[in-house]
């Protein structure tokens, strides 16, 4: 009779879950946060890229050229696999303002961005964003706002500040700030719109449709494309081609699996690990040996990042899934 009424209790347990409470129970343990940080690190090497290519490509010939490759990969991609497109008019116009704000907006603005202000300033601003979004997460998706995410988001932002001190060079204008301000603010809605309205939907699906509607916006800067591929070097083009290829089409898709299984304050709060791995790679791949007081605040980024995310590592992994890790088709 106990079994009986303690099944019967758990049955009538899981019927009074929310559905979000009964997603986070079915969801992989493992796969989501592999995809998170392998979508760090290839987030973190297109800095190191685009650091090269600036000084050859203006910021929305650049955007088109990245965002083109990608929406060529993937467009490849979708030959070999059944769309599942979206199935009203209201989730087909949020992925598409999704899209272009995201693949589009971001991109060009964080780019202009950064040849008005210093680079680590501008990525200081921007790194505003998982903040913005674990409040409104919390407020309005209910998520909450735990005490140890709060935390660590304040402890990688002062990692951060630190970084950006030792790699100031002294170029700050106010529309830099604004832009850079601006690019935070889209990064945050882009991804609340795509937790709360996309993450159901096919992640594949919706990342290539949004960002052939990124590429279509920026159809306008073809003119200026033509004339920079002509005087730009083979390497240079080839660089910029990688971050439509890896950090883009690739990195998204990996964040759009992660964010349907993950909250979006948490996963978000993961991409302040990406200043640290800058350092990290700027020091192996171009031989730019850390300043100490950079090593200093990369490391506060790791713990503050850890804080925020690790609890919630911790709690993934203790449940028992009731279904087999999925795969990223």
């Amino acid at each position: 009779m106990k079994n009986n009424s303690a099944s019967g209790d758990s049955a009538q347990a899981q019927t009074a879950a929310t559905p979000a409470q009964q997603q986070a129970a079915r969801s992989p343990r493992a796969m989501p946060w592999i995809a998170a940080l392998l979508t760090m690190i290839f987030w973190a090497s297109s800095f190191v890229v685009i650091r090269d290519a600036a000084a050859h490509y203006t910021p929305g010939p650049m955007s088109l050229l990245r965002m083109g490759a990608a929406a060529v990969v993937l467009s490849a991609w979708m030959l070999f696999r059944r769309p599942k497109f979206p199935t009203t008019k209201l989730t087909w116009m949020i992925t598409l303002i999704w899209g272009v704000a995201w693949f589009a907006g971001y991109t060009v603005i964080l780019n202009a961005a950064e040849r008005s202000i210093d680079a680590g300033t501008a990525a200081m601003i921007v790194n505003i964003a998982p903040l913005i979004v674990a409040i409104f997460a919390g407020l309005f998706l209910g998520e909450g706002l735990p005490a140890k995410l709060i935390i660590g988001i304040a402890v990688s932002l002062a990692g951060i500040v630190l970084i950006t001190i030792a790699s100031f060079s002294g170029v700050v204008t106010i529309g830099g700030l604004l832009l850079s301000l601006a690019a935070a603010i889209l990064y945050a809605a882009s991804v609340l719109l795509q937790k709360h309205f996309l993450s159901r939907d096919d992640s594949v699906t919706v990342t290539w449709t949004g960002i052939v509607a990124g590429t279509i916006a920026c159809l306008i800067f073809t003119p200026a494309l033509i004339t920079e591929v002509a005087h730009a070097p083979v390497d240079i083009t080839i660089q910029v081609i990688y971050l439509g290829v890896v950090p883009t089409a690739i990195a998204f898709n990996l964040w759009g699996y992660a964010i349907r299984f993950l909250p979006a304050g948490v996963l978000s709060s993961s991409s302040l690990l990406v200043p640290a791995i800058v350092v990290v790679l700027a020091w192996l791949a171009l031989g730019e040996v850390p300043p100490p007081l950079a090593a200093v605040g990369g490391v506060m980024c790791l713990i503050g990042a850890a804080f925020a995310i690790v609890p919630q590592m911790l709690r993934s992994s203790a449940k028992c899934p009731l279904r087999t890790e999925q795969s990223l088709d």
